[in-house]
C-alpha cells in the first residue's frame, strides 16, 4: 500500500489535510475526489510518500547510510537534523520494489510475538524487538511504521489491514483485532498455529501433487525425445531398406511418425490445458470453479475438504465468544479457508439463514452443504450442550490429525506408484532397443550389413 496525504479548503476558506493508502496513485486521487465531492471541499495539494536515502553524520564520526520515507525531501532533512546530525546527501529511491516476505517469515514473527506476549512483555517492545532481528527489509520496515503508527494513537485493525499484502488478508485483520480484544495472546497463538498449518498443508499438497506432475511431465519429455527423435535414426534405416520389422519395433515406429507429424497439434494439446486453467485462477469466476471441483478430486478431494473444514473450525473457535456474536465469526471463519466455493456457500445460505430467518448453526451449517457429517454431528451436539466453542476446538483437533497421517500416507504411495511407472517405461524402453538390435534382413545372401553398405555407398 501507498500513502497519500493531502490538503484541502472548505467553502468557509478554512483548510484541513488528511492522510490515506491507496494500492496506485490514481486509486489514490479517486478516493481523495470522491471525499471532496461528499464533503464540497477543494482540493489544493496530494502528495505522495516516497522512500528516501540519505547520508548524514555526527561530528568527526564516520558518516551513517539509511533509508527513511516521508512526503517531500525537505521532511528527511529537517527530521535529521532535529536529530543532531548533519545531512550530507538526500536523495529519493529511484526504484521501489519490495516483494511479500516469504509466509516463514510471517509466521516466525507472530510465533515469537505469541511467546513473548505470553511473557507479559509489552507490544511496543515486542515490536522493538523484533524490528532489530528480522531479516527480511519489506517486514522490517512495515514493523517500524506499524510501530510508529500505533504509537501516534491509529487504530490497530486498520493499521494492519493497511499492510495486507504483506501479511495476508486474514492475518493482518487477525493482528489488528488482537490488539483491542481482551485475550490478544490467544490471538496470536491461534493465528501461529493457522499460518504454521496452511504452510504445512501447502508444502504435503506440492509433495502429493507437483512434484509427482513435474517427474512425470519431465518422464513424458524423455519419451518423447526417444521416441520422436532418436529411436527414428535407428529403426528407419531398416524400414526404408523393406527390412520386416517386428511388432514393438514396428509401433514404436508408428508411433514415432504420429509424434512427427502432428507434434503442433500435440503440443498445443499438453500446453494449452495448463495456460487455460492458469488464467482461469485468475478470475473469481475461474477460481470459484476451481475451488468447488478440487473437493471432487478422488482421495485427495476428501483430504482437503477436512483441511478446510479445520481451518474454519480453528479461526471460528478463536473468534467466537457467545451465541449472540456469532455472525461475525462465521464470515472470518470462512475467509480464512482461502477458498471461493467454501466461503461463498457460508455467506450466501448460512449467514442469511442466521440473520434473516433465526436459523441455528448447525440447520444453517447442514443448508450449506459444505460441511461434513461427523463436523455437523459435532456442532448439533454442542449447540445442544452450550459447548460450542470447544466442540469446535476439538473438531479442528481431530481432521488435523486424521489429514496429516491420511496426507502422508498418500505422499508415500504416490511415491511408489511413480517409482513404479519409471520402472515399467525403463523396462518397455530397454525392450524396443533390445529387439530393434535383433533386426536382420531375410533376403537370401544379403545381410544387413550389405543393405546398409549400399545404402551408404
Amino acid at each position: 500500500m501507498i500513502e497519500f496525504k493531502f490538503t484541502a479548503e472548505k467553502a468557509n476558506g478554512q483548510k484541513i489535510g488528511g492522510t490515506l493508502s491507496a494500492d496506485t496513485s490514481s486509486e489514490a486521487k479517486k478516493k481523495i475526489h470522491q471525499l471532496a465531492e461528499r464533503n464540497q471541499l477543494k482540493i489544493n495539494k496530494i502528495e505522495r510518500k516516497y522512500s528516501f536515502l540519505y547520508r548524514v553524520k555526527k561530528g568527526n564520526e564516520k558518516p551513517i547510510h539509511g533509508e527513511q520515507k516521508a512526503y517531500t525531501k525537505k521532511e528527511v532533512e529537517e527530521a535529521l537534523t532535529r536529530l543532531g546530525y548533519t545531512v550530507l546527501s538526500v536523495n529519493k529511491k529511484l526504484f521501489e520494489f519490495n516483494s511479500p516476505p516469504p509466509t516463514a517469515e510471517i509466521v516466525t514473527f507472530v510465533k515469537i510475538s505469541a511467546e513473548l506476549l505470553d511473557q507479559k512483555l509489552s507490544y511496543g517492545e515486542i515490536l522493538n524487538l523484533l524490528i532489530n532481528d528480522t531479516q527480511n527489509k519489506t517486514l522490517k520496515e512495515t514493523l517500524k511504521e506499524i510501530n510508529n503508527d500505533l504509537k501516534k494513537g491509529a487504530d490497530s485493525e486498520a493499521t494492519f489491514l493497511k499492510y495486507q499484502k504483506v501479511f495476508g488478508k486474514f492475518t493482518a485483520y487477525m493482528l489488528g483485532l488482537a490488539s483491542k480484544s481482551g485475550n490478544m495472546t490467544e490471538i496470536y497463538k491461534a493465528t501461529a498455529k493457522f499460518l504454521e498449518r496452511r504452510q504445512e498443508f501447502k508444502k504435503n499438497l506440492r509433495s502429493a501433487l507437483i512434484s509427482p506432475a513435474i517427474t512425470m511431465f519431465v518422464l513424458f519429455i524423455a519419451i518423447l525425445f526417444y521416441v520422436g527423435y532418436i529411436f527414428p535414426q535407428t529403426a528407419g534405416l531398416f524400414e526404408q531398406f523393406h527390412i520386416p520389422l517386428p511388432p514393438m519395433t514396428a509401433f514404436t515406429l508408428k508411433m514415432s511418425s504420429f509424434l512427427i507429424k502432428y507434434k503442433i497439434e500435440l503440443s498445443i494439446l499438453i500446453i494449452a490445458p495448463s495456460i487455460i486453467l492458469f488464467q482461469l485462477s485468475k478470475t473469481k469466476k475461474g477460481k470459484y470453479f476451481i475451488d468447488k471441483n478440487i473437493l471432487s478430486i478422488p482421495v485427495l478431494g476428501k483430504l482437503i475438504h477436512k483441511t478446510l473444514i479445520e481451518v474454519y473450525c480453528r479461526v471460528f473457535f478463536t473468534l467466537y465468544s457467545g451465541s449472540a456474536e456469532s455472525i461475525e465469526p462465521v464470515r472470518i471463519a470462512a475467509e480464512a479457508t482461502g477458498n471461493q466455493y467454501f466461503e461463498d456457500r457460508i455467506k450466501t445460505i448460512a449467514i442469511p439463514l442466521m440473520v434473516k430467518k433465526g436459523a441455528g448453526l448447525t440447520e444453517a451449517f447442514e443448508a450449506s452443504g459444505v460441511f461434513t457429517d461427523t463436523a455437523l454431528s459435532r456442532f448439533h451436539s454442542g449447540e445442544e450442550t452450550g459447548t460450542i466453542k470447544n466442540t469446535a476446538q476439538q473438531l479442528a483437533n481431530y481432521y488435523e490429525s486424521e489429514t496429516v497421517y491420511k496426507l502422508k500416507n498418500l505422499i508415500e504411495l504416490i511415491q511408489v506408484y511413480i517409482a513404479m511407472i519409471i520402472m515399467i517405461v525403463m523396462i518397455l524402453l530397454t525392450l524396443v532397443s533390445a529387439e530393434t538390435a535383433t533386426i536382420h534382413p531375410t533376403a537370401p545372401g544379403m545381410s544387413s550389413n550389405s543393405y546398409i553398405e549400399r545404402y551408404y555407398a
